[in-house]
């Protein structure tokens, strides 16, 4: 195989969608398993779209994924740079290139100019539509000699540049996940290559970016199947070898239909926001429309790599499900280094009202510890505010009819009464106190098994299941001990 070479190329019209990260991240896999390269470049010729930010937007993406380039265009201090032999890569500032090209097919006869009005080319197409035809242009320009039609651009009039597609004739292209391709020309259109603005369009951009990039694979999502016979057919009125493609099956959500913000997260800011970890996303997201080998489910960044290839992806569209997703990201997060996940979660606890700025400074321990208590129900870091109220709450909530049962029972009165003689003896509770304290309880009142650690686990969260006991002991402390038997004592063990 030669050297691949293959690239990203979103437009910066939004932040980017999970469907364009899945993008990046199938051309990253081809790239590193292929010992190739890989390249950003923005597509930013619609003007009309353009989002600020956006460029930002997409370069952080890709960095918070753990996706990396080798060249395009990078974030440095905050600007924007651009890095590698074959810039510029941002469209915007490659005119003058595109204008070389096209005017050459102009020259050639393979393009023409076109002074066709909007009104004109509406009602065209409205008429085509009524006979049952495929709306396209009717070549209406095609006929005018280079000579008038130059003529009338000094004359000042508005045109564009139109693709002149020969008559009835077949495009084959090769597409690694949908085979084989054949696609007549009178099904296609003269498909307008600059537009009255004098940016090109993205299809004779992207032609001439991919052939002068040195570009061996183009892989892209499967709305642009339709215009590759015009991409290959420029490649051979140019002479140029063609790539190979590569089209990607649409990321759709539950009901089959294409994500979208009226459904929901589909940004990737959206994701990271609710506290999915990078790893756990892009292990997710790579599975949506692709599948091992192996059958495995969970992969780092290195296992995708070795096992990717586009054989094992999907020709139908991928069911991204957040219920998996949950369940992936909900790995990562018991994997997880402790101390980023408990740096990670402090945001969420500050924003919530649990803590602020000096206390996680102060209690970076104490965070720990709780993080490493609740992490095993967490799906998303973003869950943390919903699993720790039981840590901040002088009152008991009893979860159910079940707990009410436990406090009945004819040792909890005795049992309370010397949690509160124990916890009161100590100035503070260590972790090693927490550890040690319900083998005293145990010793001094002669409760053991069930009928001693359950009551206590009511008492002190309202639950009769949840993490570790002694950590619980450990995190309330000993005036959070004492208030919440109190409260238990007053509430739910009177006559």
């Amino acid at each position: 195989m030669q050297n691949v070479r293959v690239r990203f190329a979103p437009s910066p019209t939004g932040y980017l969608h999970i469907g364009g990260l899945r993008t990046a991240l199938y051309n990253y896999l081809f790239a590193r398993h292929n010992k190739g390269e890989f390249l950003l470049r923005i597509e930013d010729t619609d003007r009309t779209r353009y989002v600020e930010g956006a460029i930002e937007n997409l370069i952080e993406s890709l960095y918070w994924a753990g996706i990396e380039y080798d060249e395009g265009v990078f974030l440095e201090d905050g600007k924007i740079i651009q890095k590698g032999q074959y810039g510029p890569y941002i469209q915007s500032e490659r005119l003058d290139i595109y204008r070389k090209y096209i005017d050459e097919l102009v020259e050639k006869g393979d393009a023409y100019y076109c002074f066709c009005s909007k009104d004109r080319l509406d009602k065209v197409r409205e008429e085509q539509k009524i006979k049952g035809l495929i709306p396209k242009y009717d070549g209406f320009c095609r006929s005018l000699s280079l000579e008038e039609a130059k003529q009338r651009i000094a004359n000042g009039e508005e045109y564009v540049v139109r693709l002149k597609l020969p008559h009835d004739k077949d495009i084959h292209f090769h597409d690694m996940v949908r085979g084989d391709i054949v696609i007549n020309t009178e099904d296609m259109d003269d498909q307008v290559l600059l537009k009255s603005d004098g940016f090109p369009t993205y299809h004779i951009a992207v032609v001439i970016d991919d052939h002068l990039m040195k570009i061996t694979h183009v892989v892209r999502g499967e709305e642009w199947l339709p215009s590759t016979p015009k991409h290959v057919y420029l490649y051979e009125v140019f002479g140029w070898d063609k790539p190979t493609y590569v089209h990607l099956p649409t990321v759709l959500n539950k009901d089959r239909k294409k994500l979208s913000k009226r459904h929901g997260d589909v940004s990737v800011d959206d994701f990271k926001d609710k506290g999915y970890l990078p790893e756990g996303l892009v292990n997710y997201l790579a599975l949506v429309g692709w599948s091992p080998e192996s059958n495995e489910e969970i992969f780092d960044m290195e296992g995708l790599i070795e096992e990717f290839s586009f054989e094992r992806v999907s020709k139908t569209g991928g069911i991204f499900d957040k219920d998996k997703l949950d369940w992936v990201n909900g790995h990562y997060i018991r994997e997880y280094n402790l101390e980023e996940l408990t740096k990670l979660s402090i945001p969420y606890l500050i924003e919530a009202g649990y803590i602020d700025d000096q206390f996680a400074k102060e209690h970076f321990h104490w965070l720990k510890v709780m993080m490493d208590t609740i992490r095993e129900s967490l799906s998303t870091v973003a869950e943390v505010v919903d699993k720790v109220d039981i840590f901040f709450e002088d009152k008991v909530q009893l979860e159910d009819d079940e707990a009410l049962e436990v406090l009945k029972g004819e040792q909890v009165p005795t049992l309370l009464n010397a949690i509160k003689e124990e916890v009161n003896s100590l100035d503070e509770i260590h972790e090693e106190d927490a550890k040690g304290l319900m083998k005293k309880i145990q010793k001094s009142t002669g409760i053991k098994g069930k009928k001693l650690f359950m009551p206590v686990r009511v008492a002190l969260t309202g639950n009769t299941h949840g993490p570790e006991l002694a950590n619980i002991i450990y995190l309330l402390g000993k005036q959070n001990i004492l208030n919440r038997i109190d409260y238990v004592e007053k509430h739910y063990l009177k006559d």
